[in-house]
């Protein structure tokens, strides 16, 4: 039983394809059948408006399509987020959530998740041409959710940096949520802007360039999730925390809080004994040099992919 459920925390990874596959499945079928049909005028679209919403679109015939896509997406997605909520905060198979900040910062940010879900499939389902106003207000509601979403991952992400500076992958994941932000809060803007206005076609334009980029922005997931895959089996025979001042601590002679002799950051480990934790490699054995010398203890050297 528990390697079956070691086996299911490595497949976390897939969430995110799924969420990202369909999305950007059902925008291209979309836009395709529109162009195929010869980009007709809806009714839901304004006298002088050459390009069609998805929301136009997907009021049509294709509405099924996209209750499904917007649905399936979302769900998804939101899976990825209560997965990587899970896997932090059991330690095992990524970096654990040590502080307060980061465990109050990765549960708004799934709370923000689950509102822009609620808006995306409530769009979809109150369509533009009956609904107008209550679709446009549930457009409002999925766009916000998942920006302010991203923003407490990001605040997520920058805290464990701070406990977990050796690890790379923290920090190509928050630069690329940090861009998804700063992309799609301009990009809204304008979206906003024209949308609201007598430019509707340019605003049509910024609708499909967001509803793209946001298909990195779940990619960025399968990023957080895909080192998750191999590590399971050797992060039980370590000690999750604060690694490199535990390093820096022991190099300078000093247990960490105390006057004691320095001991290892990291217990009794056998010398073939490798960890992975977010992509990190870990070596160490408490007493050897690595080799088996039986020379002065040293930390473990930390290597990332």
């Amino acid at each position: 039983m528990a390697n079956l459920k070691d086996r299911l925390d490595g497949l976390y990874w897939i969430l995110p394809l799924v969420s990202a596959a369909t999305w950007l499945g059902m925008l291209l079928a979309m836009f395709i059948v529109w162009e195929v049909q010869g980009t007709p005028h809806y009714v839901s679209m304004e006298a002088n408006q050459r390009i069609a919403y998805i929301s136009d679109i997907g009021a049509q015939e294709l509405q099924p399509l996209f209750i499904t896509g917007a649905c399936v997406t979302t769900i998804f997605l939101d899976l990825s987020f209560f997965a990587e909520r899970w896997l932090r905060h059991r330690g095992r198979r990524l970096a654990k959530n040590l502080g307060v900040a980061e465990k109050a910062s990765s549960a708004l940010s799934i709370f923000f998740a689950v509102a822009g879900t609620c808006g995306l499939i409530l769009l979809s389902v109150f369509d533009t041409v009956s609904h107008p106003r209550l679709h446009d207000g549930f457009l409002l509601i999925f766009i916000a959710g998942y920006i302010i979403s991203a923003i407490f991952i990001c605040a997520e992400y920058q805290r464990l940096g701070v406990h977990y500076r050796n690890l790379r992958v923290l920090r190509r994941s928050f630069w690329m949520k940090l861009f998804f932000i700063i992309i799609e809060v301009l990009l809204a803007a304008v979206f906003i802007g024209t949308s609201f206005t007598s430019h509707k076609s340019i605003g049509a334009v910024f609708e499909w360039v967001i509803a793209l980029i946001f298909t990195c922005y779940v990619l960025t997931f399968f990023v957080d999730l895909w080192p998750a895959r191999t590590n399971g089996q050797w992060t039980s025979n370590m000690e999750m925390g604060h690694m490199d001042r535990a390093t820096v601590e022991y190099r300078n002679g000093n247990a960490i809080g105390t006057g004691q002799q320095p001991k290892p950051p990291i217990g009794n480990v056998d010398a073939a004994t490798v960890g992975h934790i977010d992509g990190t490699v870990v070596h160490g054995r408490q007493g050897y040099d690595g080799a088996g010398n039986g020379l002065q203890p040293k930390p473990p050297i930390a290597q990332n992919y």
